[in-house]
């Protein structure tokens, strides 16, 4: 499984963006998508889920125990 900072570091290579043309399109600071391709643990949730509408996903709280019954269900 990617990393968040995989993720959209692949995702903007496929598009033949740069950090500057990809930030400008999600409508966030530079300093937004090289905190994120850095994996800088400091960051935005609504500035993430700028950067991810692009790539139709978002970021949202999970419950931790749904989380780990699904997980269970899985397994």
């Amino acid at each position: 499984m990617n990393t968040l900072h995989q993720f959209v570091k692949e995702r903007r290579k496929k598009l033949n963006l740069t950090q500057v043309e990809f930030a400008e399109r999600a409508g966030v600071g530079l300093t937004v998508v090289r905190k994120i391709e850095q994996g800088k643990e400091n960051l935005s949730l609504a500035k993430v889920n700028q950067v991810l509408i692009m790539f139709g996903h978002i970021l949202q709280p999970v419950n931790i125990k749904e989380y780990e019954e699904s997980i269970g269900e899985i397994q």
